[in-house]
């Protein structure tokens, strides 16, 4: 298995899982003369750009190192989503006495099942991103470490594989953060929480941003005690302000000590636990816990690759690219999260497609053309697509918010903490961007994302019949709000005159 990612507990399911995407019997084919796409790295990007190139026809070589996979499949995505939806099922259980319906005794979470059933569910998605599927599309898989040997032509092993397009699509991992202490204590980061078999009494997180946040809830619904910490203000400081705060009350009904404006943070060993220091809004806290989790900073992986002799410049933040994900070198294209500010599974996808055409078909596709939306699952979820107000800058807009506790369906679900936001170029329709916090907000935000992608402003949203009740109806008000501005007192003139005309 990888030295880097490993498979743990030695269960049926991560057998079949290895068995499915690093088999230890695979024996690396014969090298063609040449490729027309050589992928290095089989995560999102990687996995989509080959699949695609080979379904065109191109000649394809797909090199992994680790997992195939990558972050998504192995330890990232699908485990913390299977996770989260016990934690989730867990919160409905806990509060459903508010409607009504009387549970027998405490409720508990069996976390080692909980486990196994994410494990289970892991395998079996594997098979979608399989050594054995990807070498039936007609992909010469390469199972080892990629490494360029020149402008054209990359080494795995003693094989040489030369290329007319390469794809760097090698992903990035977690980066410890420069805290005093923390490289002589044990920390779990997301490619190792998932191996836990054991739910740890007491529970650290270092980092209030999406990762930080989801797992913390989740564990503090298992039963953990948990400390999250925090260096900016509030939680998902990269969201709207209001949009954390709600997350954070979430956090803290859950039992989560929220600990923000961490400063002077120390961790040390404590017997078999790590002993964290730090102050927070002029106090001082001494904490004690018994894993910690370290959900904050990502390094892309580039190390390895020798990326001096293929002539491609790299910075702090990942490979060098224009805005046709081409780098340096002109053969040479890079996608996901080696490259890309938005490191998320759907924008590494999407990111493999535009170099599919740039890179095969001379295309000319931009990727500051994406219009990528995200989310992060915590109860409630907070989704966001477009123009973030917090960095706007100079760029003006109007707002349009419709609160949740105006929507018929959230207030018969109990879920009222959330609103709608779009954001509009001022005095007109046209969407700039749009926030959802809500219990469903990553499937509400598609709607933004939809109309933003195809021109669609907040009339033909408004416009949009969705069934009822839903919390979708909160989108259509936001179109309602906009057309009673077009009632302009000139306008209401008329209509009047109009109506005492027509009696």
């Amino acid at each position: 298995m990888s030295d880097l990612i490993q498979l743990r507990p030695d269960s049926p399911a991560n057998r079949e899982l290895e068995a499915n995407v690093k088999p230890k019997d695979w024996v690396n084919p014969t090298p063609a003369q040449r490729y027309n796409l050589v992928v290095i790295g089989a995560g999102t990007a990687g996995l989509v750009a080959a699949a695609g190139a080979a379904g065109l026809g191109a000649k394809v070589a797909l090199i992994e190192r680790e997992l195939m996979g990558g972050d998504c499949l192995n330890v990232g995505c699908v485990p913390s989503k299977g996770l989260l939806s016990a934690a989730h099922r867990y919160g409905d259980v806990r509060d459903a006495e508010e409607l009504g319906v009387l549970t027998s005794g405490d409720s508990q979470v069996d976390f080692g099942a909980v486990m196994d059933r994410m494990r289970r569910i892991r395998a079996d998605i594997s098979q979608h991103d399989s050594v054995q599927r990807f070498s039936s599309l007609g992909i010469d898989v390469f199972l080892g470490e990629g490494r360029f040997v020149g402008k054209d032509c990359i080494s795995v092993g003693d094989a040489r594989l030369r290329f007319r397009k390469a794809l760097i699509a090698t992903g990035g991992r977690a980066a410890a953060p420069p805290i005093p202490g923390l490289e002589d204590v044990e920390y779990l980061t997301n490619e190792s929480v998932f191996s836990l078999t054991e739910l740890p009494p007491r529970l650290g997180v270092i980092g209030a941003g999406p990762i930080g946040c989801e797992l913390a809830q989740s564990f503090a619904r298992f039963g953990s005690k948990v400390t999250l910490v925090e260096a900016l203000h509030g939680v998902l400081p990269k969201e709207e302000v209001d949009a954390g705060e709600i997350v954070r009350a979430s956090l803290e009904k859950d039992g989560v000590d929220v600990l923000c404006c961490g400063k002077e943070m120390r961790v040390a060993r404590d017997g078999a636990g790590v002993r964290m220091t730090l102050g927070s809004h002029d106090h001082t806290y001494d904490v004690t816990v018994d894993r910690l989790l370290v959900a904050v900073g990502r390094a892309p992986n580039v190390e390895s690759l020798d990326l001096g002799a293929a002539g491609v410049r790299v910075h702090d933040k990942g490979v060098e690219v224009n805005d046709r994900l081409q780098t340096t070198n002109p053969r040479i294209f890079a996608a996901g999260d080696v490259c890309s500010p938005y490191q998320f599974t759907h924008a590494a996808d999407f990111m493999a497609r535009i170099v599919i055409q740039n890179a095969l078909f001379m295309g000319r596709a931009k990727a500051s053309a994406l219009t990528i939306p995200w989310c992060t699952y915590t109860s409630p979820e907070v989704a966001h697509v477009g123009l973030d107000p917090e960095q706007a800058g100079d760029v003006e807009f109007d707002t349009w918010t419709q609160p949740l506790s105006g929507i018929d369906r959230a207030m018969l679900e109990g879920e009222t903490d959330g609103y709608v936001r779009a954001y509009t170029k001022p005095g007109t329709d046209k969407l700039l961007g749009a926030t959802v916090v809500a219990a469903n907000a990553g499937d509400m935000i598609g709607h933004f994302s939809f109309a933003m992608t195809h021109g669609l402003g907040l009339k033909a949203l408004g416009a949009t019949i969705h069934p009822y009740p839903t919390q979708a109806e909160a989108i259509r008000k936001l179109g309602d709000q906009f057309n009673r501005t077009r009632l302009t007192p000139r306008i209401k003139t008329l209509f009047d005159t109009w109506m005492r005309w027509t009696r």
